[in-house]
């Protein structure tokens, strides 16, 4: 009798079990739902508790503080922050968690909108810690990307396709926002204007229900308050439509110096990466002294925005002066706030650049409140044309800037509407942010989350076919099975490497791999046959040079743009050193690509 074979099945698991029971009950839009529902909830959790830590360490650090005084302590606490995120980062996080939004593009161009799961708290721990402490740097960005990573992760865990993914990533990114700002409607129009996912009626109702869902808990985490408190300041009138066209004009400066100076300082830092401590020495040294000047860069500066927006008199206003040099000298007020929008960004650049973490969103708001009132106070002075209030172009300052900085002005739009109960001003909000819009994109085609990965090649758009290339993986077209002759072979073994090739052509190498030529079979027919000439001719003298070759690192927008102007059927593939890695199909890339198209487009 023979002895009974045992054989150890896999034990089904949890996720076996769910996605069983989900592909058995529910249909994939149901499911959709279901997921955009837990992640909004999920998202204004995690964007309660990043405000909590935020609040409770800045009471803790600022206990005893007078404003009187100079505030000896934003010497320090600031570099304490920042250093103590960099060690976090560094032996728990171990993985670059800065540039939220642009790590959230990223995934979604080239990682299948795949985020780690480290993603969905780090980010919190991190930046709470940095803004806490000082950080001139905004919150939206890190809770952004851990919104996007909580959808991201859910999607992966529930075995959900890569477009549903995409559609989650959205999700999280929309819950985040609508969590933070109490602005369901700037959730949905941030998701299609920065993130770039395509709005369809699939799309729509999960993305609306993530939203709303966030900002319904949110308003049972904390109450009712808006994040601003704004009271119109006169009803606005056609007299201030001049007005607010030029403010639209300036903010879209204002965002130029933003994203140049803020890539200048980026690019500063970035020089210096392997040393960590030269970093925090020089992001420290540089953000506490800004910060001791100009405390208003003391972390978010949310506090100073609503000074801007509800002071009446110059005795408010002057609350800005508070514990810096300039205290007490309320004529120098337009000079402090003209200097504060110069530094804003190289005191954010200086935070992040130092081992800090957060994101460009809230200071693209204050230097934006700033920018507007400094301009409604100057047109006033100088009596330009008819008085405007400096209340309510602080409030459209806010949006022309943040409208431009993310090349979004939708986006810039509604959220100050939203989160200030400014809607009477939509008129001159679409004025200002349109504007602003139509002006930086002379100089800059790119926001300032998207340029980093244009430049890579690597952003999706809303382009369908772009957004197809940008997807396309290079490896997944390269053949890299080749059969290759040197250039010194005699026709003879050419004959024999043919017989073994499964291709029309031949690469000839040197003795390092790089290539010199191509033998195209289709031309050498009239000599392959004639054994007389086997040892009379070379692969030297039957060889062609290459019509075109790409690297590995090219997009696949170059590749299809090659194979279109040299009319080619293969492609040469050469790595950093030159040597030849593989080929492309025209035939297999069009294959691939036309497959996608079809996925992408789908419903």
């Amino acid at each position: 009798m023979e002895p009974e074979v045992l054989i150890n099945e896999p034990k089904e698991t949890l996720a076996d079990r769910l996605y069983k029971w989900r592909t058995t009950h529910l249909s994939e839009r149901q499911s959709t739902i279901i997921l955009a529902f837990l992640i909004g909830f999920l998202a204004s959790v995690a964007a309660f508790l990043l405000h909590s830590l935020i609040h409770e360490i800045q009471t803790l650090l600022r206990t005893g503080i007078t404003s009187d005084s100079f505030n000896w302590t934003f010497l320090i606490f600031p570099i304490i922050g920042v250093y103590l995120t960099s060690l976090f980062v560094k032996y728990v996080v171990k993985d670059n968690i800065s540039h939220g939004i642009t790590r959230i593009l990223y995934a979604i161009s080239s990682k299948q909108s795949r985020l780690k799961r480290h993603n969905c708290w780090t980010s919190v721990v991190a930046s709470a810690i940095t803004i806490g402490f000082g950080g001139s740097v905004g919150a939206e960005a890190p809770i952004v990307l851990t919104g996007s990573a909580i959808g991201s992760n859910l999607g992966q865990y529930f075995r959900m396709d890569k477009k549903t993914l995409m559609l989650l990533v959205g999700c999280g990114a929309a819950a985040a926002i609508a969590g933070i700002f109490k602005a369901p409607i700037a959730g949905l129009v941030f998701t299609l204007e920065v993130l770039m996912v395509d709005l369809s009626m699939a799309s729509l109702l999960p993305i609306l229900t993530a939203a709303v869902t966030a900002t319904c808990f949110t308003y049972m985490f904390m109450g009712s308050d808006s994040l601003f408190n704004f009271h119109l300041d006169g009803e606005w009138i056609i007299e201030r439509i001049p007005a607010s066209i030029v403010l639209g004009v300036v903010c879209g400066l204002v965002s130029l110096y933003f994203i140049r100076s803020m890539g200048a300082c980026e690019g500063l830092f970035a020089r210096l990466k392997e040393k960590r401590y030269a970093k925090l020495a020089l992001g420290g040294v540089l953000l506490s002294s800004l910060i001791f000047v100009f405390p208003v860069l003391y972390g978010e500066g949310y506090s100073a925005i609503n000074i801007l927006l509800n002071g009446v008199s110059e005795a408010d206003w002057e609350e800005l002066l508070k514990n810096s040099l300039f205290y007490g000298h309320g004529h120098l007020l337009i000079l402090y706030i003209a200097l504060v929008v110069l530094t804003k960004t190289f005191a954010t650049a200086a935070t992040n650049g130092g081992g800090g973490c957060g994101g460009t969103f809230a200071p693209s708001l204050f230097v934006g409140a700033f920018s507007g009132f400094l301009f409604a106070r100057l047109w006033n002075i100088y009596q330009v044309g008819v008085y405007i209030p400096e209340k309510n172009f602080t409030l459209l300052g806010m949006a022309g800037v943040m409208a431009g900085v993310m090349h979004a002005p939708l986006t810039g739009i509604f959220l100050i509407a939203e989160i200030t109960n400014g809607y009477n001003l939509f008129m001159p909000l679409m004025i200002v942010s349109i504007c602003s819009v139509m002006t930086i994109s002379i100089f800059e085609p790119h926001s300032i989350y998207a340029m980093r990965l244009a430049r890579e090649g690597k952003l999706l758009t809303h382009h369908t076919d772009r957004s197809v290339l940008t997807l396309m993986s290079m490896e997944s077209v390269v053949e890299h099975e080749f059969t290759s002759v040197q250039p010194d072979m005699p026709l003879g073994k050419l004959v024999n490497a043919i017989s073994k090739s499964h291709t029309s052509f031949i690469p000839v190498l040197d003795n390092a791999g790089s290539i010199l030529g191509e033998i195209d079979i289709t031309k050498i027919r009239h000599v392959m046959f004639r054994a007389e000439l086997y040892n009379k001719l070379t692969v030297r003298q039957l060889m062609q040079p290459v019509a075109a070759k790409v690297g590995v690192n090219d997009s696949m927008e170059e590749v299809m743009r090659k194979f279109d102007l040299k009319g080619t059927r293969y492609l040469p593939v050469v790595n950093n050193a030159g040597h030849l890695t593989g080929y492309i199909s025209r035939t297999r890339a069009y294959s691939m690509y036309r497959k996608m198209v079809a996925d992408f487009s789908a419903e």
